[in-house]
């Protein structure tokens, strides 16, 4: 039980798991009057010189005076944190805040003397690193924006500590001493260092695992049959180049050997008497503890949990789950699991066949990395053997790496991307998720992947709304659509089945990317061809017409037609289409052609080829190379035994290599000199004081809250609440900010509103029009009638008082009283397209920007574009221009195209609002009426709220448990 120091609670908050750089973990909490104890064993243990180096003079032990110093701590002006593995320290990070002479302050002082010491046995391992990237996290939370520390200059490792963080500092030497000053705002040279750190420790946490130099399968039965057997089995089968132990508390205590297998037999990982680097559990669920606590004992460093009973098995699973991996942590130890099907790596060096699948896959180039078991064995057999109708793939597109994490409660999808990402033997990989952990980290990780080679997904649970039940994730409210834009964003191709998952990783790893849509076809049957022509137009694709080259053709006419359109510039991509022939002839022959003029040299850059078949098996084992191992250098095609599935292969890796080449010049978010962003801070302050509890009228407070102006001046009037059909509501708790406030926020950022003026009755309508200036539109402000035209509660082109009036009248008969409909006046825009623009936080993926068009096409059709936020100028013309209705914007059927120029600028502005200022939950801009010339924003609402935690900006953290 922790107990408080001095003055403030225990900062929960601040506890925190890490992967450290050898891919081990450790926890860091702050240090509490209950760890005397463990800080004084902890000094014991630390060097003499390193007690020099901290403390500037010999030091051999601590005074109780000091033990009470460096456990007590107020949390605010002096805070200690530690670094533990199996409840002992490895290491200490304290920081003290002092004045502009040194001396001990209080707040307001901003700057802080911090000092670190790390037990020589775990020095060399980052964890200073990761104890500087949470201390000054605290300092930044406490008001501290910079930290001093004084070090002897032979101590090179805390120096290299302090200099290689990436923020910005101030050197000096004096009296014998180095003194560092930096200050502790994150810099992009800060962040990028942090990201790195972080890749490199998880790739090498997920190494670990992989790569083991030796195993124990512990609940090896005695008998052939059951779990961990077949593990073990499935183990020597492979070929494993390390050592494998088989352990079960039940073997006799004479028992030295497994039988047939010949592998050495313990009752307990303690009988063991060398290090075992991966232990495979296979024993029922109540029994996993003792095992996870021997294992720690013994030194492993990683765990793969085939056991079930956890979170997929309800409410004591999810407890017994969550105890899993905070055991495990304790100890330093990843687990993959629990209920995981397993491991494999196909390495020479390794042929690690860690999990229940019966065979180790053919090796090749693909990583893959499931949430189910009977998918990834499904994946494994297809990839292995000729599936339902799909070319036997075995040689084409083996398999490099292979997780199935089950309930992923620890290692997941984004510790696979993080190893995948610099793997030498991965060039595609694929991925099946039911559920997304941590949507922006994800595709940050998907982001930078992809930009060096290809990330394939499948998502299931797409349409139910809910993880399933063994995986515990944070909930998400963005709907599929929205994912699927998210991780387009990122350069995910995103497929529909695991078949189509195959089906594009075959070809990406056997085939160049395509340099542009243009798709030759030949073949020998007109109507395969005409299938696979109107199959590209679907796609989006540009097919050449087909070339017939008859049912008489030869395999040498094949060689040469191929030949002929690879030397041909104007197309991109070729798929040749074969039936079965009548007359001599052999599907050997027809590969052997097709290879030649595929690897033949050509003029310029090669070209993606695929083969269309029907009922010619034989030809796909030939051109996949399974009859035997081809010469060195002879390229593999990808066979398809249905055109579609050919061409959709085709046109993802066609959209992914223009995505690709656009990402290598990346796009950036513009600065805007009449952006008044401390302005706008400040509003949000006052706005939201109610909210905090500190005074004013309580959220909602209309016009008495109003930073400026009055109703008079707002935007639409109402409430300004924010309505649905976006990438998700932005609903919840917060400020519904007044049309006034909403103006005036807006126009912080240089978005205007056109005025609405209210009129409670026709003399105020009137009023307001001469004010403004006719002709006007009358439209009522009431949510249930907001952007609602298709009721006919909107009058437009209003050019004189008779008309207004008339109106007036007109309205109110058939919509209901002037108090319920809350009608305004507004100055006509000029005409245009009218559309949507909106921005909300999800609490998981953070802040995403939608586009759509107003009305049906959004709301009924779903037709809306997303992207993360902050989006850059490349991402806002996309966003623009990925919606089906988009041909509106551009002068479709004669009509002059619109501003988009002024509609990306829009975009970028209230990408840097809600950015900014992340309080900013809630942003609707409807209608966007876009001219020939600029734009009028109509009507708009906001919400604010206090603004969620950005874990992605903070230090780096596993997943809290």
């Amino acid at each position: 039980m922790r107990s408080p120091s001095d003055h403030h609670a225990y900062p929960t908050h601040w506890e925190a798991d890490v992967v450290l750089r050898d891919g081990g973990t450790a926890q860091i909490r702050p240090i509490t009057t209950d760890d005397a104890q463990r800080l004084v064993s902890f000094y014991e243990r630390v060097s003499d010189e390193s007690k020099y180096y901290r403390f500037f003079a010999p030091y051999p032990r601590l005074s109780d005076r000091d033990v009470h110093r460096f456990t007590h701590h107020d949390y605010v002006d002096r805070v200690g944190l530690a670094a533990i593995v199996g409840d002992e320290f490895i290491a200490t990070v304290r920081y003290d805040r002092i004045d502009s002479r040194g001396m001990p302050a209080a707040a307001p002082a901003d700057e802080a003397e911090v000092a670190f010491l790390v037990q020589d046995a775990h020095q060399g391992r980052g964890v200073a690193s990761a104890l500087l990237e949470h201390i000054a996290a605290v300092a930044r939370e406490r008001g501290i924006r910079r930290f001093a520390a004084e070090v002897l200059p032979a101590n090179n490792k805390m120096i290299k500590v302090f200099t290689d963080a990436g923020y910005t500092q101030k050197r000096s030497f004096e009296d014998g001493v180095v003194r560092l000053e930096f200050d502790l705002e994150p810099t992009d040279r800060s962040l990028a260092v942090m990201r790195a750190r972080e890749q490199r420790a998880e790739a090498r946490s997920v190494q670990r695992l992989l790569a083991p130099g030796s195993v124990a399968v512990i609940g090896t039965s005695r008998t052939p049959g059951g779990v961990g057997r077949t593990v073990l089995r499935n183990l020597l089968d492979a070929g494993f180049t390390g050592r494998v132990h088989a352990v079960n508390h039940a073997f006799p205590d004479d028992m030295t050997r497994l039988e047939p297998e010949g592998v050495p037999a313990h009752r307990s990982l303690r009988a063991i008497e060398e290090p075992v680097d991966l232990a495979v559990v296979a024993v029922p669920a109540e029994r996993v503890p003792a095992v996870v606590a021997e294992c720690g004992d013994h030194g492993v460093q990683g765990l793969v949990v085939l056991s079930a009973g956890y979170a997929e098995s309800g409410g004591e699973g999810r407890d017994r789950q969550r105890d899993l991996v905070r055991q495990a942590r304790s100890y330093g130890m990843r687990v993959i699991g629990p209920n995981a099907f397993g491991v494999i790596n196909t390495a020479d060096g390794v042929r690690l066949n860690a999990s229940l699948s019966p065979q180790l896959p053919n090796p090749g180039r693909l990583g893959l990395f499931t949430q189910s078991g009977a998918i990834g064995i499904a994946l494994l057999s297809g990839l292995n053997r000729r599936g339902a109708g799909l070319a036997s793939l075995a040689g084409i597109a083996g398999i490099s790496t292979f997780v199935s994490a089950g309930n992923r409660a620890d290692v997941s999808g984004n510790d696979l991307l993080q190893y995948w990402y610099d793997d030498p033997l991965t060039d595609v990989v694929l991925m099946y998720l039911e559920s997304i952990g941590n949507p922006r980290k994800f595709t940050r990780l998907a982001r930078r992947t992809a930009a060096v080679k290809p990330v394939v997904v499948v998502k299931g649970a797409r349409h139910t709304g809910s993880a399933p039940t063994g995986h515990a994730v944070p909930t998400t409210r963005i709907p599929d659509a929205t994912v699927s834009d998210l991780l387009r964003q990122a350069g995910v191709i995103r497929v529909d089945t695991v078949t189509e998952l195959a089906d594009t990783g075959v070809l990406l790893a056997s085939q160049p990317l395509p340099a542009g849509p243009r798709v030759a076809i030949l073949g020998n049957s007109e109507s395969l061809g005409l299938i696979t022509y109107d199959a590209c137009l679907t796609e989006e694709l540009r097919p050449l017409p087909p070339r017939d080259l008859t049912t008489d053709a030869t395999p040498d006419d094949f060689r040469r037609a191929l030949t002929e359109a690879f030397a041909d510039d104007t197309c991109d991509a070729v798929v040749v289409t074969a039936i079965p022939w009548v007359g001599e002839g052999s599907a050997q022959a027809l590969a052997a052609a097709v290879r030649e003029a595929a690897q033949a040299p050509g003029p310029g850059p090669a070209k993606p080829v695929a083969v269309v078949h029907l009922e010619i098996q034989e030809l796909a084992q030939a051109l996949a190379g399974t009859g035997g191992e081809p010469a060195p250098g002879t390229r593999r095609i990808p066979a398809y035994p249905a055109a579609e599935r050919a061409v959709r292969a085709l046109a993802e890796a066609v959209r992914y290599a223009r995505w690709r080449e656009e990402a290598a010049e990346p796009g950036r978010v513009p600065e805007y000199d009449d952006i008044d962003e401390a302005g706008a801070a400040a509003d949000i302050q006052v706005l939201l004081a109610p909210a905090d509890g500190t005074g004013g009228d309580g959220p909602g407070a209309g016009t008495g809250h109003a930073v400026g102006g009055g109703i008079g001046d707002g935007v639409g009037g109402g409430t300004g609440e924010a309505t649905s059909g976006g990438a998700f509501d932005g609903t919840g708790p917060g400020v519904e900010l007044s049309a006034a406030d909403t103006q005036r926020l807006l126009a912080r950022y240089g978005v205007s509103v056109l005025p609405a003026l209210p009129a409670p009755d026709p003399d105020a309508a009137v009023r307001a029009a001469e004010r403004l200036g006719f002709p006007v539109a009358l439209k009522p402000t009431a949510s249930h009638l907001r952007h609602r035209a298709d009721l006919g509660g909107v009058r437009l082109e209003l050019g004189s008082e008779t008309e207004l009036r008339r109106a007036y009248a007109e309205l109110t008969d058939y919509l209901g009283r002037p108090e319920e409909l809350g009608l305004v006046v507004q100055r006509m825009a000029p005409r245009g397209v009218d559309t949507v623009v909106r921005a909300a936080i999800d609490p998981a993926a953070g802040a995403v920007l939608s586009f759509g068009l107003a009305g049906a096409p959004s709301e009924l059709l779903g037709d809306t574009a997303h992207g993360l936020v902050p989006v850059t100028g490349q991402d806002a013309a996309e966003l623009i221009r990925s919606i089906r209705t988009a041909p509106l914007l551009f002068g479709w059927r004669g009509s002059k195209p619109v501003d988009t120029a002024a509609l990306e600028e829009l975009l970028l502005r209230v990408s840097r609002l809600v950015d900014d200022h992340p309080e900013m939950v809630a942003v609707d801009l409807e209608p966007v009426v876009v001219a020939q010339h600029g734009l009028s924003v109509l009507g708009a609402s906001a919400r604010l709220a206090p603004p969620p935690p950005r874990t992605d900006l903070g230090p780096r953290h596993m997943p809290a448990y």
